[in-house]
């Protein structure tokens, strides 16, 4: 497919929809392979739990977040309190907010596409975007994170539609998610070439292992935020 090299002045670089739409199929084909088994996981894993098939299907479209999903199940499955979910779901989440921060130049300029690209931002969206030249990234941006969720919308369904009795035959289908998000952190480091993030997360994983069991998640994030904005305080003093 021939694109055109246009600056960044045209907001879709002279992309018409089928030129954007083939370029975000091509860049979302990895993603797709990881969110097909795990979004099937999720859905036999929610007919597992007897959820209804309605809730099962509206987590995928207006929650959208597969460890989030997840760890819905078994909190829906045991009646718990819309405070006890919220909150739950804050946490697991709370690091969407930071991968915005430096797309926040990237998204489109149509209100509904923007403000759709925003809530529909994943790990995975994230790491396929930021690895795309910058004047890729606007006309591609809304593309590839309606396509991500098609294939995690359409993965729930087939999981649904198999039923339960998969997770009996391959259990630990949701590792599926966990080895996407791996595959597509090395892709990003091949691209980028930086390595003090890896160290910092891994070292802040550690450090939150020790100090809480409970709220592992929250720590590790939030030692991420300390050490990126002291190493930004190091670099600008």
């Amino acid at each position: 497919m021939k694109i055109p090299l246009e600056n960044n002045h045209d907001s879709q670089l002279g992309l018409n929809f089928k030129q954007r739409f083939g370029l975000a199929l091509k860049y979302t084909a990895p993603v797709a392979m990881g969110y097909y088994p795990a979004g099937i996981a999720f859905g036999v894993l929610a007919s597992a739990a007897h959820l209804p098939v309605w809730l099962t299907l509206l987590l995928s479209v207006v929650l959208y977040s597969g460890a989030a999903q997840y760890a819905a199940i078994p909190l829906l499955a045991s009646g718990a309190g819309f405070a006890v979910l919220t909150l739950n779901t804050l946490v697991i989440n709370l690091r969407h907010i930071f991968y915005a921060l430096p797309l926040l130049p990237s998204l489109p300029l149509n209100r509904a596409e923007r403000a759709y690209a925003l809530f529909a931002l994943t790990d995975e969206s994230f790491s396929v975007l930021t690895t795309l030249p910058e004047h890729y990234r606007r006309p591609l941006f809304a593309p590839i994170v309606g396509l991500n969720q098609l294939y995690w919308f359409s993965a729930t369904i087939i999981g649904i539609a198999v039923g339960a009795g998969l997770n009996e035959l391959i259990p630990h289908l949701d590792f599926a998610l966990t080895c996407l998000f791996v595959i597509l952190a090395y892709e990003q480091y091949q691209s980028k070439r930086v390595f003090w993030p890896c160290v910092l997360a891994a070292v802040s994983l550690l450090l939150a292992q020790l100090l809480t069991e409970q709220y592992m998640l929250l720590t590790a994030v939030g030692l991420c935020v300390v050490g990126i904005a002291a190493r930004y305080w190091c670099i600008k003093t």
